[in-house]
């Protein structure tokens, strides 16, 4: 499990090694009006909700199995660790709509959507 999650951290870092020279060929083909700048934001925003959706889930799922666990080992306490978890989900939700926002903004600057 770590090695594979070693690759996942990797192959990132070199990606986003790699970004600046290929936002440098997009800009250039955006000045002579190519087309694959608008897929590649498609792309782009397509991969920001997802991961966000991917990471959002992950993070409530952990929350509310370890308030599952709390409530099962002191049940005095539930109200508290209720309170607290739902706090905690809207904060964690709140990423996942900071993330619909700019996947919406890349698709609405290339002109994608609207």
């Amino acid at each position: 499990m770590k090695k594979n999650i070693a690759v996942i951290v990797m192959t990132f870092a070199l990606i986003c090694m790699l970004a600046p020279f290929a936002l440098a060929e997009e800009a250039k083909a955006v000045a002579s009006g190519d087309s694959s700048v608008k897929a590649l934001a498609a792309l782009g925003a397509g991969l920001a909700i997802g991961l966000a959706a991917l990471g959002t889930g992950i993070g409530m799922g952990v929350g509310l199995s370890k308030a599952c666990e709390g409530v099962a080992r002191n049940p005095g306490v539930t109200g508290k660790i209720t309170t607290t978890l739902i706090i905690g989900i809207a904060m964690i939700e709140s990423l996942a709509i900071y993330a619909l926002l700019i996947a919406l903004s890349l698709l609405i600057n290339q002109k994608l959507l609207f």
